[in-house]
């Protein structure tokens, strides 16, 4: 017999001869599916766990199986949640790879194959406007600074109008608090005016500029990125920044694309802001991922605690497993 979904052979037998037979107990399920009543039950705490057996509400003490059709739904539901959860860990482990990359520069001054390093934020300026002047095919960046100055937007536009001429692709990923500045979001909207495509998203690892998928630009300390960069060239590191980027560039919200609520009622903001405080992240550190300021950091954090019925961010964290905000295994 061919398991069903994610059921053992065991659990998915037990399944069957109870929608056939929802009045028979433990000895008759064994003697049917001719397994020992030890693994009948260890069955019936498996599909219990998947919610496929309930209580039975009109015999006390006695398991029910739910309808075939719910029951595919909820195994579905599960295994797609489980896919997500492990597509999130896999971006958490270039998100990670990506910042040690960085790091690294900054403890290793000595130059190597693959990687060159460039002290203060003019020689940063002048190497990315001379790799935007040679770009041929495309640029990917991340800039996770939120609402940019008058002054930047304004001077970043010449060299951007030459490029997009030119008819390179330009991909850009911002942070979903540039939507909250009329300014950005009209510096963004130029961009697209003029050629561009760019979306947001709550949080993003690390600022970083690829060109051409062949040279990469990111900041040594994401502390203090006017400190330097680091320029790497290496074919397995560009490689896999670019499954980075592609990576959040398909989860990411086109900029025009208005704003929903997932299943919870959570916008993504406040999706990302809830898994943080759950893994014991400050008010400054949750404003930096986000964009925005500790003050607002914090009225998102205290929105949703109080949404959650919760003092601490410990019991939020429980409660919001709870509800299924967040998944029972961590990402």
């Amino acid at each position: 017999m061919r398991p069903v979904l994610d059921l053992d052979p065991v659990a998915e037998s037990v399944y069957r001869e109870m929608l056939a037979h929802p009045m028979e107990g433990i000895a008759a399920l064994a003697e049917r599916t001719g397994h020992s009543a030890e693994e009948v039950r260890s069955a019936c705490d498996r599909l219990s766990a998947l919610t496929l057996v309930q209580p039975s509400s009109e015999h006390d003490g006695q398991l029910r199986a739910i309808a075939p059709d719910l029951a595919m739904e909820v195994l579905i539901a599960r295994q797609q949640a489980e896919l997500a959860a492990q597509q999130a860990r896999l971006e958490a482990s270039r998100a990670a790879a990506v910042r040690l990359i960085a790091e690294h520069a900054e403890f290793n001054r000595a130059q190597g194959p693959g990687v060159e390093q460039l002290n203060g934020l003019d020689a940063v300026r002048d190497r990315v406007a001379l790799l935007s002047r040679s770009v041929r095919e495309e640029v990917l960046t991340f800039a996770p600074d939120g609402a940019q100055t008058a002054a930047n937007m304004e001077a970043s536009r010449p060299l951007n109008r030459e490029v997009l001429a030119r008819n390179v692709a330009m991909r850009t990923v911002y942070l979903d608090s540039l939507r909250n500045n009329q300014a950005t979001v009209d510096h963004a909207n130029w961009l697209t005016s003029h050629g561009a495509q760019v979306r947001t998203v709550p949080a993003l690892p690390t600022r970083m500029i690829i060109i051409d998928r062949s040279t990469a630009v990111l900041p040594v300390s994401s502390a203090d990125t006017a400190s330097g960069a680091v320029i790497l060239t290496g074919q397995g590191t560009l490689t896999a920044l670019c499954a980075l980027f592609e990576g959040v560039w398909a989860t990411a919200r086109p900029l025009g694309e208005i704003q929903v609520r997932d299943g919870n009622g959570l916008t993504s903001q406040e999706s990302t802001t809830i898994k943080l405080l759950a893994q014991g992240h400050t008010d400054e550190a949750i404003a930096k991922r986000l964009g925005v300021s500790q003050r607002t950091a914090r009225r998102i954090a205290t929105d949703l605690m109080e949404r959650l019925g919760a003092r601490s961010r410990f019991e939020a964290g429980v409660r919001a497993v709870q509800r299924g905000w967040l998944p029972s295994r961590p990402d």
